[in-house]
């Protein structure tokens, strides 16, 4: 059975996470101001919030980072430490898990691919690999070594999009395997994370460059500076209301010091907007709209949720979680397929979760 509880009551990559979680704080709602930062207002969290329910993995350290939700319905997730894809039922069941044709592959980013296989990027094995819905596994080489492949997007032209992290490029590349690199304006700009946006184009942070960048299916790049030095932008997705939200990282992740701590939002027109954390502590990391068409973040032992005017509010999942991937099933894509639950990993409780959203 699943372990279930009310809201309010190799692992190198966890352990960085880990850092940058140190600090856990009580639910706290956020505010953001006027100028750069916009206006907002809060509310207050009350315990007949939803609920959040767990499924344990079943091998130790399994490291679960990110998943995607299949259009059957099915919870597809990376195991950074374990070296595994796994493959999940909604209600918890029918856990199989597939291990990769190359140790220390460390999946990190999955999503789903125009050609019904789900995609995911191999951050130090420099592949991309495609899964099946029965779990044979394709790898790709990518051209640059130690390029460090992170988010990835399912793009409005069928490719699958995705970043380079060392190698200051975004890639592409077709169902059928074959890749194209483009090189970013900006030298060494470490492109984090990615996210299709309403526009056709794909959407990016350059975390070392403090800014959001957007590559059209041609190839030409345009970029965005973020209003404040070391903001560090980190993952992004598409917002229900037309722009793309992004999160700032904090701390010292890939030996950048970053004062971001802040969800960022940038309009079709590149108009930029931040709305700070409750308070200083953890980082938030990772970013999704959730069933209820709001923005949803990961930071340390809690989920945040962010309002179209910057309203935040924080859910606690567990004493000791590190909630890192999230999904409602969009999955760096604009929202047009959304499930009734927000799903997320664990990743040092070993465990997926769900946020269950109830009816009004």
């Amino acid at each position: 059975m699943p372990d279930e509880k009310w809201i309010p009551k190799r692992l190198s990559f966890v352990a960085l996470l880990s850092a940058a979680a140190a600090a856990v704080f009580a639910p706290q709602h956020g505010r953001a101001t006027a100028g750069h930062e916009s206006a907002a207002r809060s509310r207050v969290v009350t315990p007949e919030e939803p609920r959040i329910q767990f499924f344990p993995l079943p091998r130790p350290r399994s490291g679960p980072t990110t998943l995607a939700i299949a259009p059957d319905g099915r919870i597809w997730f990376t195991e950074s430490g374990g070296n595994r894809i796994g493959r999940m039922n909604p209600d918890g069941g029918g856990l199989v898990e597939f291990a990769l044709p190359h140790p220390d592959s460390s999946p990190r980013i999955i999503a789903r691919g125009a050609d019904g296989s789900m995609w995911f990027s191999e951050h130090t094995g420099n592949r991309m690999g495609r899964i099946t819905p029965d779990g044979s596994i394709s790898e790709f080489a990518i051209p640059t070594p130690a390029s460090q492949p992170r988010a990835i997007a399912l793009g409005a032209d069928g490719n699958i999009w995705f970043g380079m992290f060392g190698a200051g490029k975004v890639g592409r590349i077709t169902p059928a395997g074959t890749i194209t690199e483009f090189a970013l304006p900006t030298p060494d700009s470490g492109p984090r994370a990615l996210a299709a946006g309403p526009d056709g184009n794909i959407w990016f942070s350059e975390y070392r460059a403090n800014k959001i960048g957007r590559i059209t299916r041609s190839g030409r790049v345009t970029e965005f500076e973020l209003p404040r030095p070391a903001s560090g932008p980190g993952d992004i997705t598409a917002g229900a209301d037309g722009a793309m939200w992004f999160v700032e990282l904090s701390g010292g992740m890939d030996g950048l010091k970053t004062d971001g701590n802040r969800l960022g939002r940038i309009t079709m027109q590149g108009s930029i907007s931040e709305y700070p954390m409750p308070e200083p502590g953890p980082s938030p990391i990772n970013i999704a709209v959730g069933p209820d068409r709001n923005v949803w973040y990961t930071r340390g032992n809690k989920l945040g949720r962010a309002t179209p005017d910057g309203a935040i509010t924080e859910f606690p999942v567990g004493d000791g979680a590190l909630a890192v991937g999230l999904s409602a099933g969009s999955d760096r894509e604009p929202p047009t397929r959304l499930v009734d639950r927000l799903w997320f990993t664990d990743a040092r409780g070993n465990r997926l979760g769900y946020l269950e959203f109830r009816s009004p």
